[in-house]
């Protein structure tokens, strides 16, 4: 079983679409299945680059498939519902009982308003997540009615994540546009989110660096 089959899953694909029709109509940027393999070929890079086992990696990359269908009962508290929605498929999945449970903490703890990483799935998947900052993950098509959230996004031009592991660095380095958002919105949205990527990456064994525009930030 990897992250591939369980984004083939009917249920995973009906959780994953309603969820992010959900969080469209909230006005949230995209958190659909494509997010999801975003976030899950990364957790396994991550885990990868540091040596750890294909079982741990695996087991990161199916955290990252999973990780929003909490979004179609309700954005609060996603985590938790969708923890809860993952165990019950996987079980019907027959992955073994101790699997299970890791993914489920995993996808319990990424969110930063409850969770933090508790382990090396928790945080391979928190850091995931927490980088993929791109343009087209805006769904709102109208760029007049843009809220800071929207602007953000649209505003980082190029974004990416490389792992060092002779300095045991991971690293986000993105190109903001200033004329569309300024250094001070972006903070104002993602300072949590980078700081709890800086408390996953010790986890790792790891330091988190934020660079933007060239200039070193966290």
């Amino acid at each position: 079983m990897n992250y591939k089959d369980i984004l083939r899953n009917e249920e995973v694909k009906a959780f994953l679409k309603k969820g992010n029709a959900n969080l469209n109509v909230m006005g949230f940027t995209d958190h659909s299945e494509k997010h999801c393999a975003v976030v899950a070929k990364r957790a396994g890079m991550i885990l990868s680059k540091f040596g750890y086992s294909e079982h741990e990696i695996e087991l990161a990359e199916i955290a990252g498939a999973l990780h929003d269908i909490g979004n179609a009962i309700n954005r609060n508290n996603h985590a938790e519902y969708g923890a809860l929605l993952a165990y019950s498929i996987l079980e019907k999945m027959d992955m073994p009982l101790e699997d299970r449970v890791i993914i489920a903490s995993a996808i319990g703890n990424h969110d930063e308003s409850t969770g933090g990483a508790i382990d090396v799935i928790s945080a391979a998947l928190i850091l995931a997540d927490k980088t993929d900052v791109r343009r087209n993950r805006i769904q709102n098509k109208d760029k007049a009615t843009y809220d800071i959230h929207d602007r953000v996004n649209y505003a980082v031009t190029n974004a990416a994540v490389k792992v060092n592991v002779q300095k045991h660095l991971i690293s986000l380095n993105l190109q903001i546009d200033e004329e569309i958002c300024t250094m001070y919105e972006y903070f104002e949205i993602f300072l949590g989110r980078m700081l709890m990527c800086r408390k996953a990456a010790e986890v790792l064994g790891a330091r988190f660096k934020l660079t933007a525009n060239g200039s070193k930030v966290l």
